[in-house]
């Protein structure tokens, strides 16, 4: 099977103490170039994006019948394992979002594999997909979705999703529904977009590469970043809650699969959020389910 998200591999660099004036030299460079890419970015609308079908959709009123069992499946054309945690049809409609997630996902194998007609690929297209129990609430339940889909090529395809259920409201929490204004999503842009360019400066200034290769790295990862972390809710679509011991949420941590704000060989990226950067703008209806002060 593909490695997903924890395991594909991170680059992270080597781990020699960083020189001050190349770690700022690094962090101007990358704040610089971020400042230029929002300049250069059309404002941002009012109306927020549909959401996307992986992890933020309700379930659909007319269901086919809930039938979580997993999947294993070994021929010479393709290599299938789903997984689901233990008790998840406890909740009806979450166990409906991920029977929904985990069919596309194998519809889109079986598409490719019918692409081949009678020829065998040379080697088993795959589909590997781990549903995990993250948390567990009386106000919230979170599950991740990690895999990947192999239909040819250098490397599979990441499968990254998350889906925030509330047992009291029996529907699903998404992005668009949790922050519903524009300014909203700015700060939490913004906030993001920070803590990740920090982020890859302080490692591509670890590395051993020549000063115009090193800025001319930076430049590409800002502009990377800058593309995924724009204002909108369709770029933090897949997030997951952190909560303290009273079961309120503390901050989240927005989940950006590979490609989206770096390059495949970066891996799955996640920022969190603190509480207090996100309870200004948090639709009142969700109020209550973050932690103050």
């Amino acid at each position: 099977m593909h490695e997903h998200e924890q395991g594909i591999p991170m680059k992270i660099g080597n781990n020699r103490p960083l020189h001050a004036s190349v770690l700022a030299g690094a962090m101007g460079v990358l704040l610089l170039a971020g400042c230029q890419r929002e300049n250069e970015a059309a404002p941002a609308t009012d109306a927020a994006p549909a959401a996307e079908t992986t992890g933020t959709a309700e379930a659909p009123a007319a269901e086919a019948p809930l039938d979580l069992r997993d999947v294993i499946e070994n021929n010479e054309r393709e290599v299938v394992g789903i997984s689901y945690p233990a008790g998840i049809d406890r909740y009806p409609g979450l166990a409906r979002a991920l029977q929904a997630y985990a069919t596309s996902a194998r519809s889109d194998l079986q598409q490719a594999l019918d692409g081949l007609g009678n020829d065998k690929p040379t080697m088993p297209y795959e589909l590997s997909l781990s549903f995990e129990k993250l948390l567990e609430t009386p106000q919230l339940v979170v599950v991740s979705a990690d895999g990947s889909r192999y239909t040819g090529g250098a490397h599979g395809e990441p499968l990254v999703a998350r889906f925030v259920w509330l047992p009291a409201q029996q529907q699903m929490l998404s992005a668009e529904k949790l922050v519903a204004d524009a300014k909203g999503w700015k700060a939490i842009s913004d906030f993001v977009a920070d803590q990740l360019r920090e982020r890859v400066a302080t490692r591509l200034s670890g590395e051993d590469m020549d000063p115009s290769q090193l800025q001319e790295s930076l430049r590409n990862a800002s502009r990377m970043i800058a593309d995924g972390t724009g204002p909108q809710a369709d770029n933090f679509s897949q997030f997951q809650p952190l909560t303290d011991d009273k079961g309120q949420i503390t901050a989240l941590r927005f989940v950006f699969p590979p490609y989206q704000v770096g390059p495949y060989s970066d891996g799955t990226q996640t920022a969190d959020v603190p509480a207090s950067v996100l309870l200004p703008h948090v639709a009142k209806d969700y109020v209550e389910l973050f932690a103050r002060g």
